[in-house]
């Protein structure tokens, strides 16, 4: 069946596509739902202007989110985590982890971009792919330290940049 979308439908088209779907979909779905509309010449007219509207919508998006992506690109990391003697994490780093530190960087990043094939569960560096759509990719290294550690090199930075004190 036929159906003209009246809304973007990931892996099934854009607002104003006519794309052809099952029938049982179409019914059961996407009509009801008001996510498409039987296509004809009267709703095809209709929709027209809106469509060329969204399309530059989703133009200026993909541009945001290519600017966002080179921003992002080649960022490092650091999550503290608590771990045993061998190195394996007491739970583990997820993509709301990842995605968090990067917000606090000042990123826009969200936990939907982050692409892992699983949670790292010990210590280490990681690269992590960040997936904003569209061929619109970054990559991120992830540092995973045990606590004490991030502190010693938030530490170490701040003793870097300041003056040495002279004791007496």
């Amino acid at each position: 069946m036929k159906v003209l979308l009246h809304a973007d439908i990931d892996r099934l088209g854009y607002f104003g596509d006519v794309v052809e779907v099952s029938d049982g979909y179409a019914r059961n779905c996407l009509l009801p739902q008001g996510l498409a509309i039987l296509p004809s010449e009267a709703n095809l007219r209709a929709i027209q202007k809106e469509k060329a509207a969204q399309a530059e919508q989703r133009r200026l998006a993909l541009e945001q989110l290519k600017k966002v992506a080179d921003e992002v690109g080649g960022a490092v990391v650091v999550i503290p985590a608590l771990a045993n003697e061998q190195g394996h994490l007491f739970g583990s780093v997820s993509e709301t982890d990842i995605a968090g530190v990067l917000q606090e960087k000042g990123f826009e990043v969200q936990a939907k971009h982050v692409r892992m094939a699983e949670h790292f569960r010990a210590l280490g560096e990681y690269e992590v792919k960040l997936h904003f759509g569209q061929d619109v990719e970054a990559q991120v290294q992830v540092q995973v330290v045990r606590p004490r550690d991030a502190e010693d090199d938030s530490q170490s930075e701040a003793s870097e940049s300041s003056e040495p004190v002279e004791e007496s």
